[in-house]
């Protein structure tokens, strides 16, 4: 078998006109040069050169074994050219997956950019609340809220997003404002039938009268007057600057979900990927705070 790198050292060879030059060239000694154009001889069992104290001279069958070699030299080239291109710019296809939520409130906006930006970028959105494999499942990037269970990926925190306990007027006008301590006995709406609340480091475990397993409805249950929900501030921020819904509790935050943009580990993370994540920034900052 005849190694491509021994059949780009003689196009080299050829293109050069000796072996001192060559060496110089691929970062070799004259002697190793010299060394492996002889073996490639003799693996060809063809003489390719004929050698003078001063210069090379081709041979028939090396002239033509040159002009294969040469072209070969040159596919390397331009492939080693075209990989580190590759890598400067942002091309082909970028699959990303999102929150629903997440990805309906702020990220039209972010890829509309991107994409104007980068025209050599195709993007792929997949919006789901479940959380995706990104090796098997083929995505290049995902935004994930709140804490991380995948110690194999590389992350970059973005921000992160402020969760508030919130009513209606109408329900604390039923109700009364209640106490943190007395949640387990009050009208609370959750995801799960089964849900600790915690605030200022004390925890409260309770069954949730309405259990929904969507953000939105879950809101427009508390506007309804339903009961007590906990809402990240991408959902219930407008609420409650309308006073449609009420801050229980304060108004700091009674938790910070982080919000993280994760993708696979690799040592050299693809420019479309670095890219992106970039153009992500801006987005926590709504997510801070309701007021």
């Amino acid at each position: 078998m005849i190694a491509p790198a021994d059949m780009v050292l003689f196009a080299v060879v050829v293109r050069e006109g000796n072996f001192t030059r060559a060496a110089q060239q691929l970062g070799l000694t004259k002697q190793t040069v010299s060394e492996r154009i002889g073996n490639l001889e003799g693996k060809l069992g063809v003489r390719l050169l004929e050698r003078t104290t001063r210069r090379l001279r081709l041979t028939d069958a090396g002239a033509a074994y040159a002009e294969r070699c040469a072209e070969i030299a040159a596919r390397i080239e331009e492939a080693n050219r075209e990989v580190q291109r590759l890598q400067a710019e942002p091309v082909g296809l970028l699959r990303i997956s999102t929150p629903v939520l997440f990805g309906r409130r702020y990220l039209a906006p972010v890829i509309s950019g991107f994409m104007t930006r980068y025209p050599q970028v195709r993007v792929e959105v997949v919006l789901a609340d479940r959380r995706v494999n990104l090796v098997e499942e083929g995505f290049d990037l995902a935004i994930r809220v709140g804490p991380l269970d995948d110690s194999s990926l590389r992350v970059h925190k973005l921000g992160g997003g402020a969760v508030y306990y919130v009513a209606s007027p109408g329900f604390l006008k039923r109700h009364g404002m209640p106490t943190f301590g007395a949640l387990r006995q009050s009208r609370c709406l959750g995801m799960r039938p089964v849900e600790t609340w915690e605030l200022g480091g004390k925890q409260e475990k309770l069954e949730p009268w309405l259990v929904v397993n969507d953000l939105e409805m879950l809101c427009e249950a508390a506007v309804a007057g339903v009961g007590i929900a906990r809402l990240p501030a991408l959902v219930c921020q407008q609420p409650v600057r309308e006073r449609r819904l009420e801050l229980l509790f304060g108004r700091k935050p009674a938790m910070t979900q982080d919000v993280s943009a994760v993708f696979p580990s690799r040592r050299h993370l693809p420019p479309k990927v670095r890219l992106f994540i970039e153009a992500l920034a801006p987005l926590t900052e709504p997510l801070a705070r309701v007021v």
